[in-house]
């Protein structure tokens, strides 16, 4: 598949380098954000050249960037090219169009469409077979790659972004791994990087669907930058990126955390009052014991996370718990095997479709899970999920 660059000026990184005034920078990068944007408004994926650097713009404004099939041939087409060898390419950019999202999420209603044919097909799981692909290769893309998270980043968004050496939020990133309210389990890499977070935060996370806003998705672990769009910062930030005359891993690390020094605040990390006890009931070995701590504690936020978890697939709770003990000890491509393992048992059961129904259709939020409680939910069942599947339908990807 090949992709598509608007072609500016050689002379751009030149004029730019030169511009002392930012208005006139911002007019620029204002100027050829529109003529992207003009030229390509079918595209649901944009992809612009400036000088050595690419960007990738998610362009479906409307579904709020959710990615599909079509987007992830073509990013990883685009990357696969830049990354080879002889490539002139320095850094890769990616970010979402509109004022609203980075990515929202993956397409799910077309995931369980096509596992509704015929479950225990390849088909059935292309789609992620093809986005963990993506996923690994933005884990180990030798060029520097920048995740700009500025909105909505969840799901399949957070693999677009999370195993980048560049994350940087804002004020208006709101993260989120809500799988297990839809019968699913927090993939694309969800076992590599929530088990990696400090202390037992990756599985409340995971298990709750947790909303993270603004500073906060830093202070997770989840962003390596926090840059307000207040003065100006975060469009600056983008324009200083692009007239980088050498942009390596260690100046861009330098200029993102020059901007992200101005950014932050003293504001108070939401999380910091539940710490505590997220460390010490997270770090309980089985979902029964978890929910028993917060049976036992009298507090508002142990009432609240237990009606939270209540609501949830019974079977993901424990697949997840199950997938973050496994990942903590895997690298990335393992973690992936893993997952690819997973989704093929859950397109055989009917938690997903049900999940998506409930939350997504029907969105009458009333899931009929099947078993329908953690004490029906096997040890015995919660394995099969991990099991190797057969010969020429596991994930191939090199270590």
């Amino acid at each position: 598949m090949t992709s598509t660059f608007i072609k500016l000026p050689n002379r751009l990184s030149i004029i730019a380098r030169q511009m002392l005034n930012m208005k006139d920078i911002n007019l620029k990068m204002s100027q050829r954000a529109s003529f992207s944007s003009v030229n390509n408004m079918d595209e649901e994926v944009l992809f612009d050249a400036v000088g050595s650097a690419r960007i990738i713009s998610l362009n479906r404004v409307k579904a709020l960037n959710s990615l599909n099939l079509n987007m992830v041939e073509k990013i990883m087409s685009s990357m696969q090219t830049w990354v080879a060898p002889g490539s002139n390419v320095s850094m890769i950019i990616i970010k979402g169009s509109g004022e609203k999202a980075f990515c929202a999420g993956g397409d799910i209603k077309a995931a369980t469409e096509e596992g509704k044919k015929d479950p225990s097909s390849l088909k059935s799981t292309h789609f992620f077979r093809r986005e963990y692909m993506l996923n690994h290769l933005i884990g180990t893309c030798p060029l520097p790659y920048v995740a700009l998270i500025d909105g909505i980043t969840m799901g399949g968004g957070v693999g677009l972004s999370v195993h980048a050496p560049f994350r940087v939020a804002t004020e208006k990133t709101l993260f989120a791994m809500p799988e297990t309210a839809i019968g699913l389990f927090p993939d694309v890499g969800g076992s590599h990087f929530l088990s990696r977070l400090e202390g037992s935060i990756g599985l409340y996370l995971a298990l709750t669907g947790c909303r993270l806003k603004g500073e906060d998705v830093h202070r997770a672990g989840i962003a390596s930058h926090y840059i307000t769009h207040e003065n100006g910062l975060y469009e600056r930030m983008q324009a200083d990126l692009l007239t980088l005359s050498n942009p390596t891993r260690d100046s861009i690390n330098e200029l993102l955390d020059s901007f992200h020094k101005q950014s932050c605040t003293k504001s108070p990390y939401s999380l910091a009052p539940h710490l505590p006890k997220i460390n010490e009931v997270f770090s309980l070995p089985t979902l029964e014991q978890i929910y028993a701590a917060l049976e036992s504690d009298d507090s508002e936020w142990s009432s609240k996370t237990l009606n939270t978890l209540k609501k949830m697939s019974p079977t993901s709770m424990k697949i997840t718990m199950e997938q973050l003990k496994r990942g903590k000890t895997m690298n990335l491509a393992e973690c992936l095997k893993m997952e690819l393992r997973m989704c093929r048992t859950i397109m055989l059961n009917k938690d997903f479709y049900e999940g998506v129904r409930a939350v997504l259709i029907d969105k009458d939020h009333q899931p009929l899970w099947r078993p329908n409680s953690i004490e029906e939910t096997s040890d015995e069942y919660v394995q099969t999920y991990f099991e190797p599947i057969p010969e020429g339908k596991e994930l191939e990807i090199k270590s």
